[in-house]
């Protein structure tokens, strides 16, 4: 038989699996730390658009609206489909709900403490 694998090993493999988890969620908030990107959010977030319909509405060359969409897409916010000659961009449900799982979550941890950071020094007083 093979030798087993030694549980510090194990541990330390599912932190960084944890780790790249977590990282690729705030990708999405990375992903919106930019205005334009943020922008081209809320206008897909109104109606599922061409590339060329969202660089109409900025002063940025289309390559540049190109690159947003590119990130946006890596970070799992926008999804692309084809239809036809056409590549029509939309919002990726699935990303949006990770980014609201993941404040969520954040959201009730800090309660939590709060509400013990509140009941000790009730305690104290």
């Amino acid at each position: 038989m093979g030798r087993q694998p030694c549980p510090a090993l194990i541990y330390l493999s599912i932190d960084l699996i944890n780790v790249k988890l977590k990282y690729h969620r705030m990708d999405r908030f990375a992903a919106l730390g930019d205005s334009t990107r943020r922008r081209i959010v809320g206008l897909l977030s109104e109606a599922d658009l061409r590339a060329g319909d969202i660089s109409a509405h900025f002063d940025t060359s289309p390559p540049a609206i190109s690159q947003h969409l590119k990130i946006l897409r890596e970070a799992g916010m926008v999804r692309v489909e084809r239809r036809g000659r056409e590549r029509i961009y939309s919002l990726d449900p699935d990303g949006l709900a990770a980014m609201e799982a993941w404040v969520s979550e954040t959201r009730r941890k800090w309660n939590g403490r709060l509400d013990r950071l509140a009941e000790m020094l009730k305690e104290e007083e």
